[in-house]
C-alpha cells in the first residue's frame, strides 16, 4: 500500500492500463459526486464490504480515495490482508480532488 499525493496518484492512474478506481465512501457521499468510472463499495458495509472486495480481481491496481483519506488508507490495509498487490490511497481523499467529478442519475 501506498499514500500518494493528488498530483502522484493521478499520474500513476493515468499511465497505468491495468487500473480500478475504488471509491469507499458511502452513498449519501457519492450522491454529491464520484470520480468518473469509479467502483463503489462502501467500507462502512463491515463484512459485506470484505465479501465484495474478494470478489474483485487481485491482479488489477487499485487506486482508492474515500472523503479525507483516512477511510481509504484502511481499506487499502484490508486489501493488502486479502492478497492485493497494489493498492494506492489517495492523500486528502475527494475533499482534495481536482479532476474530474460525476454525477450519477
Amino acid at each position: 500500500m501506498a499514500d500518494l499525493s493528488q498530483n502522484d496518484w493521478t499520474k500513476q492512474l493515468n499511465a497505468d492500463n491495468n487500473s480500478v478506481v475504488l471509491d469507499v465512501r458511502t452513498q449519501e457521499e457519492v450522491d454529491e459526486g464520484i470520480i468518473p468510472n469509479a467502483i463503489h463499495i462502501d467500507i462502512y458495509k463491515g463484512q459485506a464490504f470484505v465479501d465484495e472486495l474478494e470478489g474483485l480481481d487481485k491482479t488489477k491496481n487499485y487506486y482508492v480515495y474515500c472523503r479525507s483519506g483516512g477511510r481509504s488508507g484502511q481499506a487499502c490495509g484490508i486489501m493488502d490482508q486479502l492478497g492485493f498487490n497494489n493498492a494506492y490511497n489517495l492523500k486528502g481523499g475527494f475533499n482534495e480532488w481536482q479532476g474530474e467529478v460525476a454525477h450519477q442519475e
